[in-house]
């Protein structure tokens, strides 16, 4: 069982490092990536989700369709390992791997209920455009009863295919938001990963 060594002034530190970088997260070379390319993935993304919101499923087969996409349309090691932070560092190849999946469950859940109130709604894409590296493709959800608001991707390909690796809904980044409930989380189980994975799974 893994021990990782928490302190409060790397947290610290660790926060303020990822306000000033949370959008450098990929390099800076040539990307093979377009702007159409990133706005196509949305695209797909956007009407697979508009698929399971109408599709009148119950809350369990939605949230199960909700991590297929997640899976198949997220870098999602990328998204964990940012997620974990510094603690990443510390664990084995096998550590890391069961992190991964639980995170994966866990993090589609979380954003599957925030996707399954939009039931009855619908979300279109605006349009994309370059941001550094990589591309931020924003949408707009309609909410029955609700004023719109913006949902907004953040595309790479720096995995080899083009993924998405954060995501805003109402200005609230996942990155910068997992990145400090994830520490918070461990850090209560006084860096005990096996606990954290554990808890990840039913949460």
């Amino acid at each position: 069982m893994t021990r990782l060594h928490n302190n409060l002034s790397r947290r610290t530190f660790g926060a303020g490092f990822i306000a000033a970088t949370a959008t450098t997260l990929v390099p800076t070379s040539v990307l093979a990536l377009t702007e159409a390319s990133a706005k196509t993935l949305v695209d797909s993304i956007v009407g697979k989700i508009n698929t399971v919101i109408s599709s009148g499923k119950s809350e369990a087969a939605m949230l199960r369709e909700f991590e297929s996409i997640f899976v198949r349309y997220a870098d999602v090691p990328t998204i964990a390992r940012y997620a974990l932070g510094a603690d990443a560092r510390s664990l084995s190849g096998s550590e890391m791997s069961a992190f991964t999946k639980a995170f994966q469950g866990y993090i589609s859940r979380k954003y599957g209920r925030r996707f399954r109130e939009f039931i009855g709604g619908k979300i279109e894409v605006n349009g994309s455009k370059k941001v550094k590296s990589f591309y931020e493709v924003k949408t707009t959800a309609y909410l029955r009863g609700s004023s719109p608001f913006a949902v907004t991707f953040l595309v790479s390909d720096r995995s080899g295919k083009d993924l998405f690796f954060n995501m805003f809904i109402e200005g609230i980044n996942l990155l910068l938001t997992e990145r400090t409930e994830i520490g918070a989380m461990l850090d209560r189980r006084k860096g005990n990963i096996q606990a954290l994975i554990n808890d990840l799974k039913t949460a």
